[in-house]
């Protein structure tokens, strides 16, 4: 069957394997650059913000929110992710990507212009819609554009390169224009990329509509039911933590059940569930969902929560947070390098899910574990084997999953597993966030009764670590503790002390999580790798021109 490609040099045809005729290469090297530059925008999005939060926080006075400038983005995403990939098999993946770039960039600017938490987390729940379009539609573009595999697997080094170089750039990035620019240009960076990028696919992107027998019936109606009851569970999360089980945490509770039956009632009886009961009766497919939730809650846990040690507990500034943390993320483009080289040339591929998630173990318990405060290498190597043990996860999570849901549901199994590594975001950041929150508050309200001190009078403002993230703010508890005629730095100590120990405790708590992930790779079926390029080659999409 004949198939056609629309650009701007013209039709462009495709014949029967899927093989293109007439895309040239600089067609094809503009359409890639296009995506390419944005997967930067997003990635850098996702590595700046984890720098900066710290700063923002200290402008912006709200501590108790911190946990949900990253998750506001992450729900938005995670229910985008799978609806916009189903509308964009249906409507053409083009236009989506020019209107998400577009709404991903104007949201961007809104949170360069924040006043407050609660209109950044509204902004950033803006933005992840746009993140979840992208996300949904530009990793899906690379096999419309190369069908077949070998080609495909080419021109990815070039999409794999641009995350790579967004993600050694992302952190220190952050650090260096929050430290000297201000936050805010954290987010306004986005703007110059987005219009790159909303020139080039826009430019050279060609527009390609797949064939579908029925009709398209998005499953809305779960969309709101999945962010209902993970909303109502982060929320629920930080209540009991903070405050125990009282009456608001039961509302949240009820809320929460409420939520999930509805999710459950909806997602059996809807023609085009977002959650398939086919693939999740699979018991292959839900142990892969858990294990990326899983790791979703390591990855997010040390982006947003390794900063605030190093700006607040440590009292680095924010390029040097920035700088600490990019062995992390560069590490993940050299375990994901690492990872192809040796996941086809071992008898059994599920040996480097253990040794990822044993990895990723090792380095939260040993941030939490050995001293950071005077420097060394202990904190770059803990980074850097954190880094290394995603990069053997997440490629292989999304190979299983694919090779186990087959052809005909490999493109929901895929969303599937991102989505599922967004819902580990969620809720990681909202545990640690507990966690940090109330072992900060009751041990500093130790270490100041030792003092003969209490958390109220001139040390109340030390109650929120705030405090300890901004110049100023710091100079005004030691000025409220010389009121009491006590000195004020010994008191600033206590407070970073009990913060590295809320963010000691909550990492042990993601290695033990990291311990329980070995375990469960005990339930995951021997996959075949080898196999993937011919099942995907087999099933390469039907495409009709536009």
């Amino acid at each position: 069957m004949s198939q056609n490609l629309q650009n701007v040099s013209g039709v462009e045809t495709l014949n029967a394997g899927g093989h293109a005729q007439a895309r040239t290469f600089a067609q094809s090297l503009c359409a890639m650059l296009g995506l390419s530059s944005v997967v930067m925008m997003v990635a850098i999005d996702q590595t700046v913000v984890g720098t900066a939060l710290p700063t923002i926080v200290a402008d912006l006075k709200g501590f108790d929110l911190y946990a949900w400038v990253a998750t506001a983005y992450l729900l938005t995403s995670v229910i985008t992710v799978p609806i916009f990939g189903r509308l964009g098999d249906w409507f053409g993946r083009k236009p989506l990507i020019i209107a998400a770039i577009v709404l991903f960039t104007a949201a961007s600017a809104l949170c360069g212009a924040a006043g407050s938490m609660a209109t950044l987390i509204a902004y950033r729940a803006l933005q992840g819609i746009g993140g979840g379009m992208l996300v949904g539609t530009c990793f899906a573009s690379i096999p419309d554009l190369f069908p077949d595999p070998l080609v495909r697997l080419r021109w990815q080094v070039l999409f794999s390169s641009a995350f790579g170089v967004a993600n050694a750039i992302g952190p220190s990035l952050g650090g260096f224009l929050s430290q000297h620019y201000g936050w805010r240009s954290a987010f306004l960076v986005n703007i110059p990329v987005g219009l790159v990028s909303l020139c080039l696919t826009s430019g050279f992107l060609p527009r390609i509509r797949h064939v579908h027998p029925g009709t398209l019936n998005p499953d809305w109606r779960g969309a709101v039911w999945i962010a209902l009851t993970l909303g109502a569970s982060q929320l629920l999360v930080e209540s009991v933590g903070r405050h125990g089980i009282n009456l608001t945490a039961c509302i949240q509770a009820a809320v929460f059940v409420a939520g999930l039956a509805l999710l459950v009632r909806e997602e059996r009886h809807a023609p085009q569930a977002i959650l398939p009961p086919v693939l999740l009766r699979d018991r292959a497919i839900v142990v892969l969902l858990v294990l990326s939730l899983l790791m979703g809650v390591a990855m997010f846990a040390l982006l947003f929560y390794v900063p605030l040690l190093l700006q607040g507990a440590l009292g680095l500034g924010a390029e040097q947070a920035g700088v600490a943390v990019t062995p992390l993320v560069v590490c993940i483009t050299v375990g994901t390098i690492a990872n192809t080289r040796i996941v086809t040339r071992i008898a059994n591929p599920n040996l480097l899910l253990y040794a990822g998630f044993a990895l990723l173990a090792a380095s939260c318990a040993g941030i939490a574990c050995v001293p950071v405060r005077d420097g060394g290498l202990a904190l770059p190597a803990a980074m850097l084997i954190g880094g290394v043990g995603i990069g053997f996860v997440m490629p292989n999570l999304t190979v299983f999953a694919q090779q186990v849901a087959g052809k005909q549901q490999l493109g929901i199994a895929t969303a599937m597993i991102q989505s599922a590594r967004m819902v580990g975001g969620i809720l990681g950041t909202a545990v640690a966030g507990a966690i940090v929150h109330t072992r900060y508050v009751s041990g500093l309200e130790s270490r100041l009764a030792a003092r003969g001190a209490s958390l109220s009078g001139p040390f109340a403002a030390l109650r929120d670590p705030e405090v300890l993230l901004h110049g100023s703010a710091s100079r005004v508890a030691v000025d409220f503790a010389a009121v009491a005629a006590h000195g004020g730095a010994p008191f600033l100590d206590s407070a970073r002390a009990a913060l590295q120990s809320g963010v000691d405790q909550a990492l042990l708590v993601v290695a033990c999580a990291m311990i329980a992930a070995c375990l469960l790779v005990r339930l995951v079926p021997l996959i075949e790798v080898v196999a993937l390029s011919v099942g995907q080659r087999s099933s390469a999409p039907e495409s009709v021109p536009e």
